[in-house]
């Protein structure tokens, strides 16, 4: 069994080949059933989360591959201890034998996935001539968004907030040598309507993104806020936008930006357009017009992950025979 640590991850994946990847992987299917959600108290810190992700596709005539994600979410680490707050492993396994293959860092394939899957989204939601990004938070995932998402349009500037300012400088650091401008903000009322393409990744419970900020055209990126207690958008913003999920049953159950703007009466079931399930695949409708405000909310799935460690194993053999 091969172990494949974070670096390697690194090495052998790319943006824009991990979102064609996903983009295959979504419209061949895999069975992904529901993650398992286990709550950790801590006492006085704050409650851990651990996240078991099965997924597998073994259709293929070699049998193809199984895996498991093993990930626990840990939001104050970045207070406590400096360390990010999601770390894991990706476990592989042969369709054909169910012997194990590979073992992956998750924290990395994740960010890595998670970005691709946004990308993807945006390749059928954003309008293709978007130029101006703006990433709200600055968590380990921020940098692989916005160079997954400028890997696939033609973005000239990125904008970062975050609640501490010195991270944000931070990851723009990460981007020097980038192909486009990088500057970091604290007002994010004026950022939010600059921007063709605003990409938020955080653990808030309290909407970041109001809907009386955003402007015609504009698409809208929701990737954090995993639990149905947590938003990164009020009611007007996904009242103002149409709106696609990464898939339609973590979408509706685990997404607070879904669940809480269905309780309150501003979106129903039957509002949202579809998922990347139905984008691949040509099933649902992509944007209509250029003053349409799309929005995307992922909450993450396990066929990503099956997908990318599929890539990056099949990456690895070939770098080493």
């Amino acid at each position: 069994m091969r172990i494949v640590d974070a670096d390697t991850v690194d090495r052998l994946l790319r943006y824009p080949g991990l979102v064609d990847v996903l983009a295959d992987g979504f419209q061949s299917g895999a069975s992904a059933p529901p993650r398992h959600h286990h709550q950790i108290a801590r006492g006085d810190l704050a409650e851990q989360t651990l996240l078991l992700m099965p997924a597998w596709a073994t259709a293929a005539p070699d049998g193809g591959y199984a895996c498991v994600k093993l990930v626990t979410v840990t939001p104050d680490n970045a207070a406590r201890n400096g360390l990010p707050a999601v770390a894991g492993c990706v476990l592989l396994f042969s369709g054909d034998t169910g012997a194990p293959l590979a073992l992956i860092d998750g924290a990395k394939l994740t960010v890595w996935r998670t970005a691709a899957a946004s990308a993807l989204a945006s390749r059928h939601l954003s309008r293709p001539d978007a130029k101006h990004l703006l990433m709200i938070g600055a968590g380990a995932l921020a940098p692989y968004l916005i160079r997954a998402h400028a890997s696939i349009r033609p973005i000239e500037h990125v904008t970062i907030w975050n609640r501490t300012r010195a991270r944000a400088e931070e990851v723009g650091a990460q981007l020097t040598g980038a192909p486009f401008a990088v500057a970091v903000t604290g007002d994010l009322d004026t950022a939010i309507p600059e921007a063709d393409i605003i990409s938020v990744a955080t653990l808030s419970e309290t909407p970041l993104i109001r809907g009386d900020l955003l402007r015609a055209g504009q698409h809208v990126d929701c990737v954090g806020a995993f639990k149905p207690t947590m938003r990164e958008t009020d009611d007007a913003a996904i009242s103002k936008a149409t709106v696609w999920v990464d898939t339609m049953a973590g979408g509706t159950t685990e997404a607070g930006d879904i669940v809480m703007a269905v309780q309150s009466g501003a979106l129903s079931g039957s509002q949202i357009v579809g998922d990347l399930f139905d984008l691949a695949a040509g099933r649902c409708r992509q944007r209509s017009s250029d003053e349409e405000i799309t929005l995307f909310k992922s909450v993450g799935a396990a066929i990503e992950d099956l997908f990318a460690a599929v890539a990056v194993y099949e990456a690895d053999l070939e770098t080493r025979s």
